[in-house]
């Protein structure tokens, strides 16, 4: 009875050892070479076109909102029915930090003001290309309610560039009720980003991916851009935000698949988490805007370069390299 298991055995062996080595040797490739992570999949939602827009214009559940820093921006000309705020109404200087995030009592009762309610879509447009509607984003998304906002393609430039209707005539704005739900794993403080930085410096596969949003040569120290110091946060890759767009004159986003190019060619890797920073919080909101668009899980440093860069304990590194 032994000697039958074991030889019953012997032949499940052989039969086995016959199988892989019929095997193709492209599928024992396949099996030995690691796959790539799947690229996450696009939020389209967070984007929308003119032309969707101009169907939705007299949808009572859509508000369009026009950031600028100055009224006249709006005055001159604005998308009809959009209601305006004001930059200075968005952020706020906080210890010598401009473009910080107001109180969360300030920003409701802003989106109350202009119409915003639990379920608005809301649509966003404004100034200094697509940074301010970026901004709202960011601000939108991190009290809670990112999943109803989205940025209008090209902003008004191109709504412009395609002869569509302007006004000049201010909206009758009811007041809405807007409940905020604050998100902060959205924003990342100053400890967090010191210890982000020293992972990414120190191991290529951290996990999360430092993104510096500013120009190359502010990135590398060339140019100060106001900062204390020159150069980068260690670690940080580099990618501005107008290599993303299809031109500084339209600033529509480049197609899904360029954008998945370019990410992987800056060293950003599919899935992750990508921390944003610039200056002051500007450009790298729409960072965190395109990293969010894309699938990722984003974050923003808000205090970015500028408190970075006036903090001893944080180190600076210039030049094209990383650490």
């Amino acid at each position: 009875m032994r000697d039958h298991r074991l030889s019953t055995s012997l032949l499940r062996l052989s039969f086995l050892t016959i199988t892989v080595l019929l095997l193709p040797a492209s599928s024992l490739a396949q099996a030995q070479t690691p796959t790539k992570p799947a690229a996450p999949a696009v939020r389209a939602e967070m984007l929308v076109s003119t032309d969707w827009l101009a169907k939705h214009l007299n949808d009572p559940k859509v508000v369009v909102l026009h950031i600028a820093r100055e009224r006249s921006h709006y005055d001159q000309g604005h998308i009809p029915g959009a209601r305006f705020i004001a930059w200075n109404e968005l952020t706020t200087t906080r210890d010598g930090l401009q473009n910080e995030l107001p109180t969360v009592e300030d920003l409701q009762k802003l989106f109350e003001r202009v119409g915003a309610s639990d379920d608005t879509r809301l649509v966003l447009y404004g100034d200094n290309a697509p940074l301010a509607a970026a901004r709202a984003y960011f601000t939108l998304d991190y009290l809670g309610h990112g999943d109803l906002a989205a940025l209008l393609d090209g902003g008004i430039e191109k709504w412009k560039a395609e002869q569509r209707a302007l006004s000049t005539d201010a909206p009758q704005v009811k007041a809405a009720r807007f409940t905020p739900h604050p998100r902060p794993q959205a924003v990342v403080d100053l400890k967090t980003m010191l210890n982000l930085s020293r992972a990414a410096a120190n191991n290529a596969s951290s996990g999360t991916t430092l993104l510096d949003a500013r120009p190359a040569d502010d990135y590398t120290g060339a140019r100060g851009g106001g900062a204390a110091r020159s150069g980068h946060i260690p670690g940080a890759e580099n990618l501005h935000w107008l290599q993303i767009v299809t031109s500084r004159e339209t600033t529509t986003l480049r197609p899904v698949e360029e954008l998945r190019k370019i990410y992987e060619t800056c060293g950003i890797p599919s899935g992750g988490k990508i921390v944003t920073y610039c200056g002051s919080g500007v450009q790298a909101s729409y960072a965190y805007f395109v990293a969010k668009y894309l699938g990722y899980d984003a974050a923003m440093y808000d205090g970015s370069f500028s408190e970075w860069s006036k903090t001893e304990a944080a180190p600076v590194v210039s030049g094209k390299e990383k650490k």
